[in-house]
């Protein structure tokens, strides 16, 4: 395979051989994108826990669990450049031997991550928003108390 990277195969462009390599190429191209916005996501997440540490009473982040999210997104964004390189190159040598596969097992491998990563979202902010409930309900016992002995 790495002599593929440094030495394209030569192919002969009969029928739409040339059309069907640049569609292979762009829909590389779109796994890629998509790869790097999970990383980038993943990064700025972390990047605003770094923040949080600074100041946290500012973003009220403590105990939370933006780590693992963000480790899971740069995991899930890993793995669509992998699986898009992976079928570039698989697509390439279909074309030469002439068959196609279809890529099912991509694309209901990458809605799963996705409706995954939206879950455990989901689930990360409907844990944090019941952590900040609570610290507002003991915050108002405890102003209503002083009110009392005031």
């Amino acid at each position: 395979m790495f002599g593929r990277l440094v030495r394209p195969p030569v192919l002969k462009n009969t029928g739409s051989v040339a059309r069907d390599l640049l569609a292979s190429e762009r829909t590389f191209l779109a796994w890629a994108r998509s790869g790097l916005g999970f990383i980038a996501l993943g990064i700025a997440l972390e990047k605003v826990e770094a923040f949080a540490s600074i100041s946290p009473t500012l973003l009220q982040l403590e105990n939370s669990n933006t780590k693992l999210a963000a480790g899971a997104l740069v995991g899930v964004g890993s793995l669509c450049v992998l699986h898009g390189t992976n079928r570039y190159f698989r697509v390439m040598r279909d074309i030469e031997t002439g068959v196609f596969r279809p890529n099912t097992g991509g694309v209901v491998g990458m809605a799963a991550l996705c409706v995954g990563v939206g879950f455990a979202g989901a689930l990360l902010l409907m844990e944090s928003e019941k952590k900040h409930h609570e610290r507002f309900e003991r915050n108002a016992r405890k102003q209503q108390a002083r009110n009392k002995t005031a």
